[in-house]
């Protein structure tokens, strides 16, 4: 059994993510477009971009996936989102959860990382719903603002950058079976 890194990335930040754990673990990357049969693998590593609420590629890639007591599923999420905030974490899990069959969900161990945006870089859909969504969160009063809110409200036009290559060392101890970190 021989084990794998997918991922699904839009704009890099993911991809860049997942190169780098390959590079580290000796476990070859690929794009969740080109993954192959996920039954023969011992390690299941999935790194996929936080987008309007899902992970990208996630339920296509895991789509039918019954895992063996042998396998073991690790599940990366890579945004803008502040891991360290308790509803950012709720949400990340919530929306993870739309995504996966309770069995998978119950059985992985789940990370998030932080990512990058380049506003000048984003689709033209994608410039649209920022750009809607930063509206509407102006709007808002203060107190209803959360901190995801209020740093997107902050960021909105710019170019940011929060990757953290050193930030996949517990998943790299998890890959390995040295797990002590905590998990989203």
């Amino acid at each position: 059994m021989s084990d794998i890194i997918l991922y699904g990335s839009k704009y890099g930040s993911t991809r860049r993510y997942a190169i780098a754990l390959s590079e580290q673990t000796g476990i070859p990357a690929i794009e969740y477009s080109h993954a192959p049969a996920l039954s023969d693998k011992r390690v299941i590593v999935y790194l996929g971009g936080l987008y309007a609420g899902g992970v990208l590629g996630l339920a296509k890639t895991l789509r039918g996936l019954a895992l063996r007591e042998e396998q073991k599923l690790i599940l990366v999420t890579v945004g803008l989102a502040d891991p360290n905030e308790v509803e950012n974490k709720n949400n990340i899990r919530v929306a993870m959860q739309r995504q996966l069959p309770a069995t998978l969900f119950d059985r992985a161990k789940i990370y998030h990382l932080r990512g990058c945006i380049d506003y000048q870089k984003l689709s033209h859909s994608h410039r649209i719903v920022m750009a809607l969504l930063y509206q509407s969160l102006r709007k808002a009063p203060a107190k209803r603002q959360t901190a995801e809110n209020r740093a997107l409200i902050e960021t909105y036009g710019k170019q940011v950058d929060f990757t953290d290559l050193n930030a996949l060392e517990p998943i790299i101890q998890e890959i390995q079976g040295k797990a002590t970190g905590t998990q989203l």
